[in-house]
């Protein structure tokens, strides 16, 4: 990195936490902070992400903001156009209204996984390919496509979405809709909490305990992680079939559980895909849970003159 270069904050608003940094124009991450995501609505929630902002400036001079932020966006506006109940009274959130009065710098705002789409596809696993279905896994789970090395949102801005694809289960918790036979219903990170314990009839853990306990031999949790993958490459064969992506990105937060999650994936996508979509490359997020900081970063840098009203 040159001393000259610029900096941007990238910020990651999520369902548990919400995540800033600082990166530079080379994707580099240099300074990070993070924060549990409130509980009492999306005022709360954009407080927070304003005294991340914040913390980051005392350090860092930064020449904008960009947001990964769940829902359906109006990326001119930087408004949450809609969105499920998985953050509290998100719909309608003016993100980069309320952040520009607070900073005074320029906002760009798209959905989350675009941004994680968008930094994978600049400098991570996305590099370089013609297209990329992008797949996220956490406490919800979405997607996302870009084609010839551009993200491809599509007429209502959902194209790749993923979350609320009809399955043939039933999830132990709803979907953030509310519907227990959608993808995230089963397959998010405390679909699969719940789901094992339901199974093994104990309180509801956190992910993180449930993967210590399949680490630790227990077969529920084994069985829980497992079958969460396979129901998960059996959907995406059927969305590889009708995009035909060059290759497949996953990441998120429950991704980070590797190679438990992502083998029982990868074999049931095989198995289910058709003729020579079965060897499409699956491949992990190079940029881990820092894609949709450094994406959000990115695409400030690249959309932020674009995007005034």
């Amino acid at each position: 990195m040159t001393s000259g270069q610029k900096r941007w904050i990238g910020i990651d608003i999520g369902g548990t936490k919400v995540a800033a940094a600082v990166v530079t124009s080379d994707g580099d991450v240099i300074d990070t902070v993070r924060a549990a995501t409130p509980t009492a609505g999306r005022e709360a929630v954009l407080g927070t992400a304003t005294a991340l902002v914040n913390r980051l400036r005392a350090n860092h001079t930064v020449a904008g903001i960009g947001v990964g932020a769940p829902g359906i966006i109006d990326r001119v506006r930087g408004r949450v156009v809609f969105a499920s109940d998985i953050l509290s009274g998100w719909s309608g959130a003016e993100v980069r209204g309320e952040l520009e009065a607070h900073s005074g710098l320029p906002v760009t705002v798209d959905n989350d996984v675009r941004a994680m789409a968008h930094g994978e596809n600049m400098i991570g696993a996305g590099r370089g390919r013609t297209s990329a279905l992008f797949v996220s896994i956490g406490t919800g789970i979405g997607g996302a496509l870009t084609v010839g090395g551009q993200l491809y949102h599509g007429a209502h801005g959902t194209a790749g979405e993923l979350a609320h694809l009809l399955v043939p289960v039933s999830g132990a918790i709803g979907c953030g809709c509310g519907r227990t036979d959608h993808l995230e219903a089963v397959a998010s990170g405390p679909a699969m909490a719940a789901e094992y314990a339901a199974r093994a009839g104990v309180p509801t853990q956190p992910l993180q305990a449930v993967v210590a306990l399949m680490h630790s031999g227990d077969p529920i949790a084994r069985a829980v992680v497992a079958d969460a993958g396979t129901l998960l490459g059996r959907v995406l064969a059927g969305v590889a079939t009708a995009f035909d992506p060059e290759v497949i990105v996953i990441g998120g937060g429950a991704a980070q559980i590797g190679a438990d999650l992502l083998s029982p994936l990868t074999s049931a996508f095989r198995v289910e895909a058709m003729g020579p979509i079965a060897e499409t490359a699956i491949l992990p997020a190079r940029l881990g849970t820092d894609a949709p900081l450094v994406g959000a970063a990115l695409l400030a840098a690249a959309t932020r003159i674009e995007v005034t009203p």
